[in-house]
C-alpha cells in the first residue's frame, strides 16, 4: 500500500474553503413556482479514446474495486439573512363616501341613493375598471393547498381486501411434549388460555402426576399456573360466569373442578364408582342460576350432569341409545360412543352429541321417554365426529367436522347437509365458527394447516390457508374478540394465530346476506328430500307390485316445492315476454 499524502496546512484549507463559496440570490416573486421537468436524451460531454501504445504499461488485477463518479460532488446552501419585523395593530373600519345630505344610518335613504347611483352610466364604467385589479388580487391568493381534501363529495372507494393469517406467539409445554387435547379461553374476553395435554397410549397404566397449564398470552416463556391431576386431562373448560374456575375430564373417567385462586390442585373430584366407564372427552358448563352445573360425555355412551358444590354423585344421566319405540328400554351395551359435545346456553334443555359412528344426535333433557329424549338424528360423517358447534347467530344451523370434510347442517333437513367443503387430501381434526364474523369457519388439518372458509365470499375453496406448523394440528379455539385463534399440535405446542381485520369483523349487511344463503340452501335440500321420498315410494310400489294410480303424491302438500314451481314458471314467462318484445321491435 502507498503512504497517504501529508495533511495540508491550515491556511491552504481556509483558502480552498473560501474559493468554494458560492452565493445564490433569488427574488421573492420567484418563490413557490411550480417545477416543470422535461425528458432529455443523453449528452456526450467528453470522449477520450484509448491509446494502444500504453497497453503494455497496465497490470491486470482481479478483482478490482474502483469508485467512479462522473462529476464532482457539489452542494448548495442559502440563508435568508434579512429578517422582517411584524407588528400587531387594530383597525377601525367606518363606512364612508356618502354625501352630506344622506344619513348613512337610515337604511331607506341609503337604499334610494344606491339605486340612483346604479342607474348612472359612470357607475358601470367604474365597476368594470375596478374589476380587473380585483380579479388580479383574487388570483394571487388562489393557490392550491396540497394538504386540502378535494372532491370530498365523491363516494369513497372500498379498499382491496387482503385476507391473511399469521402466527404471533408460540407456547411450548415444559418437559415432555404431549399432544394438546383441549383449549379454552378465559371468559369475558380474558387474556388467559387453558391447555390440556395427554398422551393416551402412554399414560393408561401410568400413575405419575400429570399436568395441564394456564398461559398468559403475553408471556410465552413459562405458564402462569400448572394444573395438577392424578390422571391426564382430556378436556379443560373455563366457567363462562367465573373467570377463576374450570372443570375438566380425565382419562380414568373422573371429572373435577379447579379454582385458580387456590392453586393448581383440584378442589373437587367425583368418586371413581360414579365416574364414567371410559375416558371423558368433553365437559361443558350449562345455563343454571348458580353457574356451577356442567355435564360430561364419554365413549361409554353416557352423558352425566354434575354440580361443583356436590361432586359425590351426578345429578342426572342419559344413555345415548337410539330405540325405535317409546316403551323400549335403553341399554348401555348398545349405547353409541360420544366423541363431540355441543350446548347452547339460550336453549337450556337441549344439547347435541357427535358419536364415533358418524351420527349427530339431538338430545332433550326434559323428554319423558327415550324417543323424546333423543328426537333428532343426522348421518353426518363416515367416521367419528371430531367437532360439533352451533352457529353463534343462526342457532338452527350447526357445523360438523369429520373424516375429510366439514359440513353445515340445518335442523329442518335431516337427510343431508345444506353446505359442505370438498374432500381434503388430509384428515380434518377440528373446526369452529368465528364468534364475531359468523360466516367464517375455521378448520384445522392433519398436515398442520389452518383453513378459513367464508361462506359469503367463496364456498368452493378456503379464503385463506395458513401453514401453522409441520406437525398435525389437533385442536383450535377462537377468541371472543374474533381476531385471535389458538391451535394445539400433536407435539404439545400451542400456536396463537392472528387473522386479518376483514376476517375478524362483521359488516352491517353480513347477517342479511348469510340469511338468504342459508334459506336458499335449506329450501333446495327440502325439495330434494321430497323428490327422494317420491322416488323411494315408487320403487317400493314397483317392488311390491301394488297399484300406483290411487296412491297419493307425497309432494302434493309440499309448500317449498310449490313455491319453487311458481317461481320457475314466472321466470320462464318473463323471459318469453322479453324475447317476443325484442322480436317485434326488430
Amino acid at each position: 500500500m502507498e503512504n497517504p499524502p501529508p495533511p495540508a496546512s491550515t491556511s491552504s484549507k481556509q483558502d480552498k474553503k473560501d474559493s468554494l463559496v458560492y452565493e445564490y440570490f433569488k427574488k421573492r416573486r420567484e418563490f413557490g413556482k411550480q417545477t416543470l421537468f422535461e425528458d432529455q436524451g443523453p449528452e456526450l460531454i467528453v470522449n477520450i479514446p484509448g491509446n494502444p501504445a500504453v497497453y503494455g504499461n497496465y497490470v491486470l488485477r482481479n478483482p478490482v474495486h474502483v469508485a467512479i463518479q462522473n462529476t464532482g460532488t457539489m452542494s448548495e446552501h442559502w440563508v435568508n439573512s434579512e429578517r422582517a419585523e411584524y407588528t400587531t395593530s387594530g383597525m377601525n373600519h367606518i363606512e364612508g363616501g356618502w354625501p352630506k345630505d344622506i344619513n348613512m344610518n337610515d337604511p331607506e335613504a341609503t337604499l334610494r341613493y344606491r339605486r340612483k347611483i346604479e342607474k348612472d352610466d359612470a357607475y358601470i364604467h367604474a365597476v368594470m375598471h375596478l374589476g380587473h385589479s380585483m380579479e388580479h388580487n383574487i388570483l394571487q391568493n388562489n393557490a392550491m393547498d396540497m394538504y386540502q381534501i378535494y372532491y370530498s363529495e365523491l363516494p369513497p372507494i372500498p379498499p382491496v381486501e387482503h385476507s391473511t393469517c399469521h402466527t404471533v406467539n408460540v407456547y411450548r409445554e415444559p418437559g415432555t411434549r404431549r399432544p394438546v387435547r383441549s383449549l379454552s379461553w378465559q371468559s369475558d374476553g380474558g387474556a388467559k388460555l387453558a391447555s390440556a395435554h395427554a398422551d393416551i397410549d402412554l399414560v393408561k397404566n401410568s400413575r405419575t402426576q400429570q399436568f395441564s397449564y394456564i398461559w398468559d398470552i403475553e408471556n410465552a416463556n413459562a405458564p402462569e399456573l400448572v394444573m395438577k391431576s392424578l390422571s391426564p386431562l382430556l378436556d379443560l373448560q373455563y366457567n363462562p360466569r367465573d373467570q377463576h374456575t374450570l372443570v375438566g375430564g380425565m382419562v380414568n373417567g373422573q371429572v373435577g373442578w379447579w379454582d385458580m385462586r387456590k392453586g393448581g390442585e383440584a378442589v373437587g373430584i367425583c368418586p371413581p364408582h360414579v365416574a364414567h366407564r371410559d375416558l371423558v372427552r368433553n365437559v361443558l358448563f350449562i345455563n343454571s342460576k348458580t353457574g356451577a352445573e356442567f355435564f360430561s360425555s364419554s365413549p361409554d355412551g353416557v352423558v352425566k350432569w354434575w354440580d361443583t358444590r356436590n361432586m359425590n354423585e351426578p345429578t342426572d344421566s342419559m344413555i345415548i341409545d337410539l330405540v325405535k319405540a317409546p316403551t323400549d328400554p335403553q341399554s348401555i351395551e348398545n349405547a353409541l360412543g360420544i366423541s363431540a359435545l355441543e350446548y347452547e346456553p339460550t336453549i337450556p334443555t337441549r344439547f347435541m352429541v357427535g358419536t364415533e359412528t358418524g351420527l349427530v344426535i339431538g338430545g332433550n333433557r326434559k323428554g319423558k321417554n327415550p324417543v323424546e329424549k333423543l328426537p333428532n338424528r343426522y348421518e353426518a360423517h363416515l367416521g367419528p365426529v371430531y367437532a360439533l358447534q352451533r352457529n353463534p347467530t343462526f342457532l338452527k344451523n350447526f357445523l360438523t367436522v369429520g373424516d375429510w370434510t366439514a359440513r353445515v347442517w340445518s335442523e329442518d333437513c335431516r337427510e343431508s347437509s345444506i353446505l359442505w367443503t370438498y374432500s381434503h387430501r388430509t384428515k380434518l381434526t377440528d373446526g369452529a365458527w368465528n364468534p364475531i364474523r359468523f360466516s367464517l369457519m375455521l378448520v384445522t388439518q392433519w398436515d398442520g394447516c389452518l383453513s378459513c372458509w367464508d361462506l359469503l365470499r367463496r364456498r368452493s375453496a378456503p379464503i385463506v390457508t395458513a401453514q401453522i406448523c409441520d406437525e398435525p394440528l389437533l385442536r383450535l379455539r377462537p377468541h371472543e374478540g374474533g381476531l385471535l385463534v389458538a391451535c394445539g399440535s400433536s407435539k404439545g405446542t400451542v400456536y396463537l394465530a392472528e387473522l386479518s381485520q376483514n376476517l375478524g369483523t362483521a359488516d352491517k349487511n353480513d347477517k342479511q346476506l348469510l340469511t338468504h344463503i342459508l334459506e336458499r340452501e335449506n329450501k333446495r335440500e327440502r325439495i330434494l328430500e321430497a323428490r327422494m321420498r317420491e322416488l323411494r315410494l315408487r320403487m317400493r310400489q314397483d317392488r311390491d307390485g301394488g297399484p300406483q294410480v290411487n296412491e297419493s303424491d307425497p309432494t302434493a302438500n309440499d309448500k317449498d316445492l310449490e313455491e319453487a314451481t311458481a317461481e320457475y314458471t314466472q321466470m320462464v314467462s318473463n323471459l318469453q315476454a322479453k324475447e317476443n318484445g325484442q322480436a317485434n321491435q326488430s
